[in-house]
């Protein structure tokens, strides 16, 4: 089995370059790669087309900044595709003052169109949206007369994932609800890098643990900061 390379937060940033799509795992805090996040801010690279679900915390008052947030204030994104921004003011202002295009689409619908990316699926049909601003523009294919919108598939140059544990392999094992977005993305993504907390040697992990296999993965960064 062959073993995958073992990398520096800064070689995996390196992997993005300017105007690249970036898919970043997490749902807010929990399962959010904050050891690749902290690289890529400080390689600075700009105008990356970041696909997430939530763009974190930015909260003017108290001035807390989480995760992803830091390339929004740091102005590294032309556009971001996700499902919420509620709790980043940046991201709102952003979006309101014309700096960074914002694409917000429902949550299960993201989901599946990054899943339609990784799986090579031609698209979904979603009933969500129909009759909302998400629907216009978008193709209406009726099935049994029911109206579906289609969603095209989404994929992207690099994902950033976070893992509990990987295997020198590359299989990896999630922690509970710090699943979510991740596998997902490992599936749709030209280079998959996986952070993760613990790597141990190969066999070490068992089979039937295994949520992502080594297949997906590139390389592996151990994780500097939770």
């Amino acid at each position: 089995m062959i073993l995958k390379p073992i990398i520096s937060p800064v070689d995996a940033a390196g992997w993005i370059k300017d105007g690249d799509s970036v898919m970043i795992g997490g749902f807010m805090d929990c399962g959010s790669p904050h050891t690749l996040i902290s690289a890529l801010k400080e390689q600075g690279t700009k105008n990356l087309t970041l696909i997430c679900n939530d763009t974190a915390v930015h909260d003017f008052k108290t001035e807390r900044i989480i995760g992803i947030a830091h390339l929004v204030k740091n102005k590294q994104c032309k556009k971001i595709i996700a499902s919420h921004i509620g709790a980043n003011q940046e991201t709102q202002r952003q979006m309101n003052a014309g700096e960074t295009v914002v694409e917000l689409v429902p949550q299960g619908t993201l989901a599946e169109q990054i899943r339609a990316g990784g799986s090579g699926l031609g698209g979904i049909l979603t009933p969500t949206g129909i009759g909302t601003e998400i629907a216009i523009g978008k193709q209406i294919i009726l099935v049994n007369e029911i109206p579906f919108l289609l969603e095209i598939p989404i994929k992207a140059n690099v994902a950033l994932i976070k893992a509990k544990k990987a295997d020198r392999a590359g299989n990896l094992v999630f922690n509970g609800t710090a699943r979510n977005f991740n596998p997902l993305m490992a599936t749709a993504a030209t280079i998959v890098i996986a952070e993760v907390e613990e790597i141990v040697e190969i066999g070490e992990i068992n089979p039937n643990d295994v949520h992502t296999p080594s297949i997906f993965i590139d390389y592996l960064v151990k994780t500097e900061q939770i």
